[in-house]
């Protein structure tokens, strides 16, 4: 039998247990979890450029076209000229969107303060620990908020590739 992943299968699943929680969560309201992440994102940080969005949540740009134009339509969103650059549009909570992302916070709350009940300080600080470790193994540090949406790839070393002659 493999060896079970110390790291990645235990984050995987708490990943798969929080969908599962907004699923819950937000089904009376008919806003599904990957609309309910936009939603309390745009909340917090909104407007914002598409790019800011697409860069957080790792979406490929067909799918975040998808999601948006299927937002967009129900009002969840609008999108509207970015002024600080023509090629590209700001998103922004219209007052349904708005509505929406405030029944988001209610849940994301909820579940922020029913774990903070279960961990103790010090135990936070080992979860912050391991979730620095993953950031500097992969290389990948992905920061959120309207100022500071970035991909940033840390330069790895490459191997010499020696030819024989």
């Amino acid at each position: 039998m493999p060896k079970p992943l110390r790291y990645l299968s235990p984050i995987h699943k708490s990943t798969r247990q929080i969908a599962g929680y907004f699923e819950r969560e937000l089904a009376e309201a008919g806003i599904p979890p990957q609309e309910g992440h936009l939603l309390s994102y745009l909340r917090s940080y909104g407007p914002c450029p598409v790019s800011e969005v697409v860069t957080v949540f790792g979406l490929r740009g067909s799918t975040a076209t998808s999601v948006l134009d299927r937002m967009e339509d129900r009002g969840f969103i609008a999108r509207r000229d970015n002024p600080d650059d023509r090629r590209s549009f700001l998103l922004e909570l219209p007052a349904e969107g708005r509505k929406l992302a405030e029944i988001v916070q209610v849940a994301v709350e909820k579940i922020e303060n029913a774990i903070a009940r279960r961990v103790s300080e010090s135990q936070e600080k080992g979860f912050r620990a391991v979730l620095d470790a993953v950031a500097e193994a992969t290389g990948v540090e992905i920061v959120g908020g309207q100022a500071a949406a970035k991909l940033r790839r840390t330069p790895r070393a490459r191997p010499s590739r020696s030819r024989k002659r």
